[in-house]
C-alpha cells in the first residue's frame, strides 16, 4: 500500500531555503525511494513574495503568515530557516511542536538558547525536533553523536566550526595581509553575518559547541557557560610567528568532560601545521570526537552553503518520512541535567607576545612575574626591532590558564609593557 506524502512547509527562502527546494525537486526520485514516500512541499513562506529569486516558485502555494503554516492541519513538518534565537523563529517552532508537527531547523542560535525547552515539548507531543544542519553544514555530526557513537563515553569534542573565521585566518596567511583588510574582503564576498560578532567574535562557534557538548556528554545544553574569545585580536605577526614555530592559528570550539565537570570554550589556538586541523583551509569545517572505545575520529566537509546545508535538512526530512523519530539530544530531555561547569583550570601551553621597553632588566622583570605565578618558560625570543620597544615572544610549558591570565594582567600594568599582551593557547592535536 502506497504511503501518503510527507507534507512540508518551508519558512524562510534565503540561500538555504532555495537550496532545500532545489534538492527536493532535482533528486525527487532518489529521495522518494529512500524515504519510502514522497516528500511534498505544500506551502512556502518568506518576508517578500515578489523578491527576485534564482528558482521559479510559482508552482508552490505561497502562505503570507508563517504562523498559518504552523497551524495548518495539512502540514506534517515545518522547516524553519529564518534564523535567530527568538522572535518569529521561536514562535513558529514552538507553535508547530504544540500542534503535533515535526520541526526541522538549521537554527543553531534557537537550539543553543531554547533547545532543551523545545525538546521537552517535542517529546511530550511525540514529534521530532531535528537540527542536523545547525552544526557544520554538510557534516552529519549530530547523527554521529546521537546515534553512531552512542555506545561510547565521549571525553572530548573539538572543532573548526565557523567557515568565515577559517577563511579569514587562511587568507591572512596566504595573502600576508592584516586582519582588517581580509575581514573587509570576507564582508564583500558575503561571508560575514550582518552582526560580525556572531562570526569573528566566536558566538556562532559557541552556539555550535554548546549543542555538540550536550549530545556528546548527555548533559543539558548550557550556552551561557561557554567561554568565548574571537579572532579580532589575531594579527599577521602572530600568524607569521606561529608559522615559524611549525603551527597555524585556528578558531576552535573545545568541549571536554572530566570528573570535575564539563568545560566549553571557543578561542583561537595554535595547532601543528602538519596535523589534520593544521591542514584545514578556507571555509571547510572539521570536528574531532574522542570516545573511550572508538578513540579519536575526525569528520571533515563544507560547513555552510546552500548545497551542504540543504543536504542535512533533507536527511532529517527523510528520517521523519521513514518514521525514525529520535530523542532530540540522544536521550530524553527530562533526564538531562546541567553538569558542573569547569571554568579555566585546564592545563595547556601558551604562546605569548609582548611589546616591551628595550632596556636592561626588562626581561628579568617579565620572567620574575611569570615565575611568581609558577609559569615555566619553554622558549623565549626577542624579535629584531629598530626603535626603543622590543617585540618579545614566549612559549610556556603547560600551565593553568587562570595563572597565565593573572600574570598577564599584572605585566600589562607595568611601565615596561607598551601594548596589550597577546596570548594564544597551543593545542597539539
Amino acid at each position: 500500500m502506497e504511503k501518503d506524502p510527507l507534507k512540508i512547509g518551508i519558512i524562510g527562502l534565503g540561500t538555504v531555503g532555495l537550496g532545500v527546494i532545489d534538492l527536493l525537486t532535482r533528486n525527487i526520485e532518489t529521495i522518494t525511494l529512500r524515504a519510502g514516500r514522497e516528500i511534498k512541499i505544500s506551502g512556502i513562506c518568506a518576508k517578500r513574495k515578489n523578491k527576485k529569486r534564482q528558482i521559479d516558485l510559482s508552482k508552490f502555494q505561497w502562505i503570507s503568515d508563517p504562523l498559518a503554516l504552523s497551524n495548518d492541519d495539512e502540514i506534517d513538518v515545518i522547516v524553519e530557516l529564518i534564523g535567530g534565537e527568538d522572535g518569529v523563529a521561536r514562535s513558529i517552532t514552538e507553535k508547530a511542536l504544540l500542534n503535533n508537527k515535526h520541526v526541522v531547523t538549521a537554527n543553531k542560535a534557537l537550539i543553543a538558547h531554547h533547545g532543551h525547552y523545545l525538546a521537552l515539548i517535542a517529546e511530550e507531543q511525540e514529534v521530532a525536533l531535528n537540527f542536523e544542519a545547525a552544526v557544520a553544514g554538510g557534516i552529519p555530526i549530530i547523527k554521529i553523536l546521537r546515534e553512531s557513537l552512542s555506545g561510547n563515553e565521549v571525553s572530548r569534542v573539538y572543532g573548526v566550526i565557523n567557515g568565515t573565521c577559517n577563511y579569514i585566518l587562511t587568507q591572512m596567511e596566504n595573502d600576508q595581509q592584516d586582519y582588517s583588510r581580509i575581514f573587509k574582503q570576507a564582508q564583500d564576498l558575503g561571508f560575514v553575518e550582518k552582526d560580525p560578532s556572531l562570526d569573528v567574535g566566536g558566538i556562532d562557534s559557541a552556539h555550535k559547541i554548546a549543542i555538540l557538548a550536550s549530545l556528546a556528554f548527555g548533559s543539558r545544553i548550557n550556552f551561557d557557560n561557554v567561554l568565548v574569545k574571537g579572532i579580532e585580536s589575531i594579527s599577521l605577526v602572530d600568524i607569521k610567528n606561529a608559522n615559524a614555530m611549525g603551527y597555524r592559528i585556528k578558531l576552535l570550539g573545545l568541549a571536554s568532560k572530566s570528573k570535575a565537570g564539563i568545560n566549553q570554550e571557543v578561542e583561537p589556538c595554535l595547532v601543528p601545521r602538519e596535523s589534520l586541523f593544521g591542514k584545514l583551509d578556507g571555509g571547510t569545517n572539521m570536528v574531532m570526537v574522542e570516545g573511550n572505545f572508538v578513540g579519536q575520529t575526525h569528520y571533515i566537509g563544507p560547513g555552510a552553503g546552500a548545497g551542504p546545508t540543504a543536504s542535512s535538512i533533507v536527511s532529517d526530512l527523510i528520517d521523519i518520512a521513514k518514521g525514525n523519530i529520535s530523542t532530540t539530544f540522544g536521550q530524553k530531555a527530562s533526564q538531562l541535567k546541567i553538569s558542573s561547569h569547569v571554568t579555566e583550570d585546564l592545563v595547556s601551553s601558551f604562546y605569548m607576545r609582548f611589546l616591551l621597553t628595550d632596556k636592561p632588566g626588562t626581561l628579568a622583570q617579565l620572567a620574575g612575574i611569570l615565575g611568581k605565578y609558577a609559569i615555566s618558560i619553554n622558549r623565549m625570543r626577542q624579535l629584531h626591532h629598530k626603535d626603543e620597544n622590543a617585540p618579545v615572544l614566549i612559549v610556556t610549558h603547560p600551565t593553568q590558564k587562570t595563572s597565565l591570565k593573572s600574570a598577564i594582567e599584572e605585566i600589562s600594568t607595568l611601565e615596561i609593557c607598551k601594548s596589550e599582551p597577546v596570548y594564544i593557547r597551543i593545542e597539539d592535536l
